[in-house]
């Protein structure tokens, strides 16, 4: 289905997990960030970018390198990729692989491109890094802490943030990687509301945001969840799962995350990392 258009922004929401893809066009290119999940939906996404192409370079955008948003990669064969330089250096990339073949298993789906982890045109290595094309110009931040190689991108024209899997309004922070690391990424938030012209956010799972004020209060969620959880832990106290079940609507689905969070940050908390 799609969530949300307006002018040259398309924003396409898959049936699992409310995964967001992004389709953005204007005169100098096509930008289409993570294009998930299913052959079907990958399909529209396809057609929709066809339609809008007309002599365009098409540009593919990974967030990250969770394997629901790269797992239509060679569906867009034609397109210059981007990604952070940790995406490139990720060691983990068969593993990642691994879960799109027994993810398509499980569900007995066949698709009509190869499954391969994405080569990168153009690597992310640093906050502030850009990259002009025509008139147009994408500005970059770093952002791990979800996972270790996320990274948000600014589209300065049109006012739009791409996020990845932060942000989000229905789901609480997931962590694979690192507290630290993720309290870093939302401390840019202020910053990046301060320093563009912002309208849009889209988050990698749920609605887009269209307010500061919005962002600012997703922001607010996230750090309020790690805080309680971190006072849990270092205080060996019962976390309050009634009330996380009171905001987020899929107890049954969520909970091996935040069991993932509460594994992670016992690590985190044993070995002195904060």
């Amino acid at each position: 289905m799609i969530q949300y258009q307006q002018n040259n922004l398309t924003i396409f929401e898959s049936a699992l997990f409310r995964t967001t893809s992004t389709l953005f066009h204007n005169k100098d290119l096509i930008l289409l960030a993570d294009p998930t999940w299913l052959p079907r939906e990958i399909d529209e996404i396809r057609k929709a970018v066809n339609a809008l192409q007309d002599g365009r370079p098409l540009y593919l955008l990974f967030t990250h390198s969770d394997y629901d948003h790269i797992i239509a990669d060679q569906a867009f064969p034609e397109a210059q990729t981007i990604a952070s330089q940790a995406f490139v250096d990720n060691p983990e990339k068969e593993k990642t692989l691994q879960q799109i073949i027994d993810f398509d298993q499980n569900h007995y789906i066949k698709r009509n491109y190869p499954i391969v982890y994405p080569d990168i045109d153009h690597i992310i290595q640093e906050d502030g890094q850009s990259l002009q094309i025509g008139s147009t110009k994408l500005i970059f931040y770093q952002a791990p802490g979800h996972n270790p190689d996320g990274i948000y991108t600014l589209i300065e024209s049109a006012g739009l943030w791409i996020a990845g899997d932060y942000l989000s309004n229905i789901e609480f922070p997931y962590l694979y990687h690192s507290s630290r690391a993720y309290e870093a990424t939302m401390a840019k938030t202020e910053l990046i509301l301060a320093q563009s012209d912002f309208q849009i956010l889209v988050p990698g799972h749920g609605d887009v945001a269209t307010t500061k004020e919005e962002v600012l209060l997703r922001k607010k969620e996230s750090m309020d969840y790690i805080e309680q959880l971190k006072s849990s832990i270092s205080g060996g106290e019962k976390f309050d799962l009634e009330s996380l079940w009171r905001r987020y609507d899929f107890p049954v689905g969520m909970l091996p995350f935040h069991q993932g969070n509460v594994a992670l940050f016992k690590k985190e908390w044993e070995s002195g990392a904060w």
